[in-house]
């Protein structure tokens, strides 16, 4: 069944906890998945890398999202798409909640 979601649903769908990270996931199949995030203020996914591409969707706040080194400062209503096999890492700037659409 198809469901249009717009951001402010998106928004109200996930809160935010003191001191970490939640996520939801919105939908998992084979070829990838897409899950939302809420981040503390501060809060941050160390350097890894993936073997799959990915597009981050900023739906609230700001982070700083580096990818092979180069920070990229990402606000809500902005994208990003981060390659395969490059290092990354982020963190949030202020309260931040973000879709990312993992591609197999």
């Amino acid at each position: 069944m198809s469901e249009i979601i717009n951001k402010e649903l998106l928004v109200d769908s996930i809160n935010y906890q003191n001191g970490s990270i939640v996520s939801k996931q919105i939908l998992k199949k084979p070829n990838g998945n897409i899950t939302l995030f809420a981040f503390d203020k501060d809060e941050s996914l160390t350097e890894h890398t993936s073997p799959f591409e990915a597009v981050v969707y900023m739906v609230d706040g700001e982070m700083e999202i580096k990818i092979g080194g180069i920070p990229y400062s990402i606000k809500a209503g902005e994208m990003l798409v981060m390659p395969a096999n490059i290092p990354h890492g982020l963190k949030a700037a202020v309260k931040s909640k973000m879709l990312l659409t993992m591609i197999k």
